[in-house]
């Protein structure tokens, strides 16, 4: 036992600790933009019919079994012309059915001009999303050092105030 004794002594070496303290405080006061998001309606031609010859005429001349439609060759603030389809009846007498449908799409709107933080936009067919736009106002931000912050004032629309401590201890 005597023998062991000096070793005991090595094993129980006092111990050493580091402590790391850290402490980080952020402030953000965000103003968001105004912007606007527009989707055009395309145009579209469709027909259907049962006992029912189509035909297209064109320079003078009709052309049998064509069918009109868009035509993209002639172009309109973005929106084609539409060539007229001519229907008759094929056989006299009997019946018959007949689909034609056309939506005319949106033209291209001119530019967007934003005032005062909203968009005066043309009404469209397609969908139209609006986000109005911040102004800070009278908006201010406190940050103290003891972690606590403060948002006060009035914020315009489309601003946040967003604060935050993180405190980090660690112990090696």
């Amino acid at each position: 036992m005597k023998k062991l004794l000096p070793f005991l002594f090595l094993l129980s070496a006092p111990a050493y600790a580091d402590i790391t303290q850290k402490f980080t405080t952020s402030a953000q006061i965000t103003v968001d933009m105004p912007y606007s998001v527009t989707n055009k309606l395309g145009t579209t031609y469709s027909i259907s019919g049962n006992n029912i010859t189509p035909s297209v005429t064109s320079g003078g001349s009709s052309t049998a079994q064509q069918i009109g439609g868009l035509n993209l060759s002639s172009l309109t603030a973005g929106v084609p012309a539409l060539i007229q389809t001519d229907k008759s009846v094929t056989t006299a007498g009997s019946a018959f059915s007949l689909t034609e449908a056309i939506n005319m799409g949106d033209a291209t709107p001119s530019a967007v001009t934003p005032s005062s933080g909203i968009a005066a936009l043309p009404h469209l067919s397609g969908q139209t999303t609006i986000g109005s736009g911040g102004t800070l106002g009278s908006g201010a931000m406190t940050s103290l050092s003891s972690g606590v912050h403060t948002c006060s004032g009035a914020f315009g629309s489309g601003s946040s105030c967003v604060g935050s401590t993180t405190v980090q201890i660690t112990i090696d």
